[in-house]
């Protein structure tokens, strides 16, 4: 499974470290009689995974994480339209995990068309005895986004809706065969494709994809 950026909790394990040096600091200058501190002072289904597979469930809680952290600034570096930024052709690949825990190495190609307010997305990845093929087609009017997805292989389709602004694309899925959520980060030498997939009685989310592409 490729190597995820873990840069929500790395940012607060920074954080944090940063404070309890401060703490030390602050309290051996107060010991020696000095101080500059004042007194006051933050892909279908689901089954249990087996326990070699115990990693999977930490990628999907730092996934989580990231959805959870949506409402974060963006910085004046990563704002605009990141569809603008992923227009074209790229070539990449990374897992694809099925229900029953087996990871699947594909290898994929996906194309970003944006024409004024619409945006669509193809992507075919493909693997040993295994293949995907699917399209989304959306509307993007001020950062937020909403339309429909469709899978050629396994007949399935449905709706999509989200936001995208600066870097990120948050999508909520929602469709007859497949639910979930996708994120699409852009980073330095590409971008990523991460897809949660929520089983249907328990409301459990569970790692489904998790790609990398490059021009």
């Amino acid at each position: 499974m490729p190597r995820l950026r873990l840069t929500f909790f790395g940012r607060n394990r920074t954080l944090y470290g940063a404070a309890q040096t401060l703490g030390r600091r602050a309290k051996s200058w107060r010991s020696s009689g000095f101080s500059t501190i004042g007194s006051e002072g933050m892909l279908m289904g689901f089954k249990p995974l087996r326990p070699a597979s115990y990693a999977v469930i930490l990628v999907c809680l730092v996934l989580a994480a990231s959805f959870a952290s949506r409402g974060e600034a963006a910085s004046p570096a990563s704002s605009g339209d990141p569809f603008d930024k992923l227009k074209g052709n790229w070539k990449g690949g990374g897992s694809v995990i099925l229900n029953d825990g087996t990871v699947k190495k594909v290898t994929c190609s996906s194309q970003y068309k944006v024409a004024g307010d619409n945006v669509t997305q193809t992507l075919n990845c493909k693997g040993n005895d295994y293949e995907v093929n699917t399209t989304l087609k959306v509307t993007d009017k001020d950062g937020k986004i909403k339309g429909s997805w469709n899978e050629s292989v396994y007949a399935a389709s449905g709706s999509v809706s989200g936001t995208a602004k600066g870097d990120l694309v948050h999508a909520v899925i929602a469709g007859d065969k497949f639910s979930g959520r996708m994120s699409i980060k852009l980073t330095d030498k590409g971008h990523t494709i991460n897809v949660l997939q929520r089983d249907a009685k328990s409301g459990v989310y569970r790692l489904a994809t998790s790609l990398t592409f490059h021009r």
